[in-house]
């Protein structure tokens, strides 16, 4: 079947269109490179009276180092702070605030390091305790907490979103990843230049308010997302298991020891390094004029100096991995395991035929599913999927045992399924059927200015906007020789890492309650149960309860034992902040 987007382009003098031979679903992209340096990227599309636009930063986590972890994902948060017109009411006293904060935070450093010592020395147990802070370092706590509630009085919150809402503005947001940062944002056609405008200022002046305030917010988001999971830390601790050189081995949100100990000096070097122009590449996708549109973006962006130098490459690289590696933990949720191999980055072209092999194994239809779940019914969900990062890549693949079988025996009938992609070819027809799913997808992915917009982050993150392109026929050339060819080359004992959950018993054995639920429903209820224990703000339980009420009144008689242990776990926690002694 043959897909075609509904484009118009034409030729414009100055441009380079890219036009590449394959499939029918060509993405017409314009590249073009301002006076400093900065890529930009655009998609003439007239669907849609939108634009959406986004700029990447060709940084993530990959690129910082033992101290700073994290940085990279605090300034998604930083990004958005405003500028030296946006987000206070008083710039000039906005900056006095800040620099005494720093003064301030520089002697709370002095202290903090003066606690570590004493930790290394044994003389304290924990230099994180409170009850171990010496009094100077109180009175320099209190000091700073009233430079930040002097500075909240003179701004504006949230300025930045409310600016591009009352024009009409929708989906602001902006995600980091091992390898990169994006912003991103839809406005009307008629807003392209309050986009140029808005954006290239926050990159020109950008202030980060607030700092040391965003990173207790990101230590939080830590919290919630991480520590407070029922597989977080374990996931974390298997991951750098996993990675022996390469910095992938730490988390994007950083380490818990990292995030408090990053000051604003850490903050403006990894900027001034980073987010410097030759290090950005600008995308717009929608109703626009390709010229009006670069000359716009010089005038706006083109006025950022240049960075003196260039930003480096992540040069650290994975060597190969001598022996297989076992992780065992208990945990309170469904005992399963997690298999993980070495495999190869973006771009690299075992990358493609790893693509077709994942997706021959997953979904309802591939064979992990069907061999052990239907088949051999030792599992009760399964997964398998290829991860190409910029820098290297790993291969994923599970399962949680069905109630009664082990997480060994799940392991090893996932063994049983890449061996036959060892030894038989896979015949043409399951072959032809995973290429065809990859087509309607690739198809699907480019039917709107977001979904576009997203590809063309994606891939220009990782390396080469251009697979937007180029990756379709690649996927479809490949034959059940390559899939055998890679199953043997990167599917082997020495290049893998297990991890094996087990389930841990509640105090005085497994907890009743959780147990009387469908095993299908249990490690589900377990994560939302430690999510509701993490919550320490009685008001966000008290929101949360008429939604919960609302759903159990209206779900199927199969998932109202879920819904009412949680009603039922919501309402003690609340019952318990309510009447815990305040400070």
């Amino acid at each position: 079947m043959n897909f075609r987007l509904p484009y118009r382009m034409g030729r414009l003098a100055g441009w380079g269109l890219v036009a590449l031979s394959g499939l029918a679903q060509q993405v017409p992209v314009l590249e073009h490179t301002l006076s400093n340096g900065m890529k930009l990227l655009l998609v003439e599309r007239h669907d849609e009276p939108t634009i959406a636009g986004a700029f990447v930063v060709h940084v993530g986590s990959a690129h910082e180092r033992p101290g700073i972890t994290g940085i990279a994902h605090l300034f998604e948060h930083l990004m958005f702070k405003g500028t030296p017109t946006i987000g206070t009411r008083d710039y000039a006293r906005d900056r006095e605030i800040m620099a005494e904060q720093e003064r301030v935070r520089e002697a709370i450093r002095a202290e903090e390091r003066q606690l570590r010592a004493a930790w290394r020395r044994g003389e304290i147990d924990d230099p994180q305790k409170p009850e171990n802070e010496p009094e100077r370092l109180r009175q320099l706590r209190a000091r700073f907490r009233e430079l930040v509630e002097a500075q909240r009085a003179i701004l504006v919150k949230n300025e930045f979103d409310r600016i591009y809402t009352a024009q009409g503005a929708s989906g602001m947001n902006a995600f980091t990843h091992y390898d990169l940062t994006a912003y991103f944002i839809t406005v009307p056609a008629n807003k392209l230049e309050l986009w140029l405008w808005m954006e290239s200022e926050r990159l020109l002046r950008p202030v980060f308010r607030e700092f040391y305030a965003e990173r207790d917010v990101v230590l939080e988001e830590r919290r919630m997302r991480i520590e407070s999971t029922p597989l977080g830390r374990f996931e974390e601790s298997f991951n750098a298991v996993f990675w022996d050189a390469h910095p992938y081995h730490w988390p994007v949100i950083g380490w818990p020891s990292d995030l408090p100990a990053i000051s604003k000096r850490d903050a403006d070097e990894f900027y001034a390094t980073y987010y410097a122009p030759q290090n950005i590449t600008l995308i717009l996708v929608g109703d626009l004029a390709p010229e009006a549109a670069r000359a716009g973006a010089e005038k706006y962006f083109g006025r950022i100096p240049r960075g003196r130098t260039d930003p480096p490459e992540v040069v650290t690289w994975e060597p190969p991995q001598p022996a297989e590696k076992r992780f065992y933990a208990e945990a309170e949720a469904n005992p399963q395991v997690d298999i993980l191999w070495h495999t190869v980055p973006f771009g690299h072209r075992d990358s493609y035929a790893l693509e077709v092999l994942a997706q021959l194994l997953s979904t309802r239809t591939g064979r992990l599913y069907k061999g052990l779940v239907l088949g051999r019914e030792v599992a009760t969900e399964v997964y398998a999927r290829q991860e190409s990062r910029r820098w290297a890549g790993l291969f994923n693949a599970g399962g949680e045992a069905r109630e009664g079988r082990t997480p060994q025996e799940v392991e090893q009938a996932i063994y049983d399924e890449f061996e036959k992609l060892k030894e038989t070819p896979v015949p043409e027809r399951e072959l032809q059927k995973v290429k065809n799913q990859f087509a309607a997808a690739e198809y699907r992915k480019l039917t709107s200015n977001n979904a576009i917009l997203f590809q063309l982050i994606y891939h220009e993150g990782l390396g080469d906007w251009r697979e937007i392109n180029a990756a379709g026929p690649k996927i479809q050339a490949v034959t059940a020789a390559d899939v055998q060819r890679v199953a043997r080359k990167y599917f082997t004992r020495e290049n893998r890492a297990v991890a094996i959950y087990t389930r841990k018993p509640g105090p005085g054995g497994e907890d009743p309650e959780l147990a009387a639920l469908p095993a299908e429903q249990r490690a589900r209820a377990q994560q939302q149960l430690a999510q509701l224990q993490a919550v320490t703000d009685p008001a966000q339980l008290r929101a949360l309860e008429p939604t919960l009420e609302q759903n159990l009144a209206r779900a199927p008689a199969e998932a109202k034992p879920l819904l009412e242990l949680l009603l039922k776990r919501l309402r003690a926690r609340l019952a318990e902040l309510e009447t815990a002694p305040r400070n």
